[in-house]
């Protein structure tokens, strides 16, 4: 505001004019300060009120209109602070540059002022009122993402069922195997009667595991006049494929653009493996897999160790179905093995070898896309014991000043070479991305999940213990926790081998491969 003696347009009157307007409107004024016009205090006082205006800001002035009983010094002292305030959050001292700034500088003077009343606080404490999260705000994005997360497990689910209707038909149509993974009562001489074994063993007495299953599926064998060579995958179906509708891709493409990874593929093609494993190649492949599932605590110590491994079996040609498979352990005495009932449990005691209790029927044969193969053998492992825990995480934070300093360290054993290791520490709610003082490895933090990844490519003897410090505003400790870790190794604790293939009717025996991996289900630190 332009003091009355500069506004446009008016003339300069004189002191009497001055004073008889003022007596007309009964209205005073008194001048503090200097004449020089840049640096007075002008108040008018009425009978009801008092307006002080000064502290020039370029071109504009402040003004404060206050009642009779306010006290001078402290309206003054308000213009000051108000006065500081402008420049901090106008764009440019004019007209234009308040216009456009009015709502910040209405949240900012709202801050200084309470009821009328002048409230005792700093310009660095009304910036940091002001930019303090919303509640309202922070909840609503809460509910927005959990949104997003349930049309994301309807979108999986949804996946999931079309790829196991699409496998059910393609079953059907071709008269082959199933997937391998429940072995049922077949019809034919050559099935594998009264069989039911999976492989994902998931614990011992679950309908999931190697036991016997309340459904059992039927494996026909194959189709007359089929060569016996290696079976190829199932054709492409024209049937119903996900994500290929114009709804769907419009939803997809705007996940995309919010920030979320989405697959190009989500829907498994038929004939691959869900889990991706690479094709077979050799006449017999046997598959050894051990699941981690570990909880450790903050200040330290195990609160649950289990692992849980799988044997299994996979044949691409039906005259190499007659084997029996020799291994040998590494005879660790924590871990309780457990064969299949239709095993021959004696022979698998006195010479470790799996095989049928009946010689004469063949195992099955599966298709080169076939996920898991024919469980044979189980096994798990628990303890309490913390050496033998493959990854040891330390995280330590701590406040200072406005600053919270989260120092995070790992300890491998030198039991494995960890491949692909992720530690994912989840944050509070950020603006921007936590700044990273020091780290052994890469990172890159999910602003979508308020994540902080720390991966490391590979751990070895090289690097069997690293860190990693990053610095975020203040934040109490248990925010940092859960930690989430994921990692695989080519080495499992059983350390089982396959020796030899052992053939039942003679002539040499087929070739096979083995693979053997490890792999986190539930690895966390609390």
């Amino acid at each position: 505001m332009k003091p009355p003696s500069q506004r446009k347009g008016r003339t300069p009157r004189s002191e009497a004019e001055s004073g008889a307007l003022c007596n007309t409107n009964k209205l005073s004024v008194i001048q503090d300060g200097c004449s020089c016009g840049f640096c007075y205090k002008q108040v008018w006082k009425s009978a009801c009120f008092q307006a002080v205006y000064g502290y020039p800001i370029e071109a504009l002035y402040l003004l404060l209109v206050t009642n009779k009983q306010s006290n001078i010094l402290e309206d003054l002292e308000t213009l000051r602070l108000l006065s500081k305030l402008v420049p901090e959050y106008a764009l440019s001292l004019d007209e234009d540059g308040i216009c456009r700034t009015a709502f910040e500088l209405i949240f900012a003077f709202d801050e200084v002022i309470s009821l009328g009343h002048k409230e005792n606080v700093t310009v660095a404490q009304v910036k940091q009122y002001c930019e303090m999260e919303s509640h309202e705000e922070k909840l609503h994005k809460l509910v927005m993402q959990s949104k997003i997360n349930e049309t994301k497990d309807v979108m999986k689910r949804k996946a999931s069922e079309i790829d196991k209707s699409k496998i059910d038909r393609s079953r059907g149509e071709k008269g082959g195997f199933g997937p391998l993974q429940s072995i049922g009562s077949g019809r034919n001489e050559s099935g594998f009667n009264d069989i039911s074994i999976s492989s994902s063993g998931s614990g011992y007495g679950s309908g999931s595991g190697l036991g016997v299953t309340p459904d059992f599926e039927s494996f026909s064998s194959k189709a007359k006049g089929r060569p016996p060579s290696s079976a190829t995958a199932p054709p492409k179906g024209s049937g119903m494929q996900l994500g290929k509708s114009q709804r769907t891709n419009q939803f997809i493409e705007s996940l995309k653009a919010e920030g979320e990874v989405i697959p190009e593929d989500i829907q498994p093609k038929a004939g691959l493996s869900k889990s991706a494993a690479p094709p077979l190649t050799d006449p017999v492949t046997l598959n050894v897999e051990e699941k981690l599932n570990v909880t450790l605590k903050r200040d330290g110590g195990v609160s649950n160790f289990d692992v849980q491994g799988t044997l299994s079996l996979q044949i691409l040609n039906q005259e190499d179905g007659h084997i029996q498979v020799q291994i040998e352990t590494g005879g660790n005495p924590g871990i309780l093995f457990k064969t299949h009932p239709n095993m021959n449990k004696e022979l698998f005691s006195n010479e470790n070898i799996l095989g049928l209790k009946d010689p004469n029927r063949p195992f099955p044969t599966g298709q080169s896309g076939d996920a898991g193969g024919v469980g044979l053998l189980k096994w798990r492992m628990q303890s309490q014991d913390e050496s033998m825990v493959p990854l040891q995480i330390n995280c330590w934070p701590s406040v200072s000043g406005n600053e919270t300093y989260v120092n995070i360290e790992y300890d491998a054993s030198s039991m494995f070479d960890l491949r692909n290791v992720v530690i994912s520490v989840p944050l509070p709610a950020l603006r921007e991305a936590p700044v990273v003082k020091e780290i052994h490895g890469e990172w890159r933090y999910d602003a979508r999940n308020s994540v902080l990844e720390w991966s490391i490519l590979l751990i070895d003897n090289s690097n069997r213990s690293g860190s990693m410090e990053f610095v975020v505003p203040p934040a109490d400790s248990n925010v940092f926790f859960p930690i989430s870790v994921r990692f695989s190794a080519t080495s499992t604790f059983s350390d089982l081998k396959v020796v030899n293939i052992l053939p039942l009717k003679g002539g040499a025996p087929p070739k096979f491969a083995q693979r053997t991996q490890l792999l986190t289900e539930n690895y966390q630190v609390v």
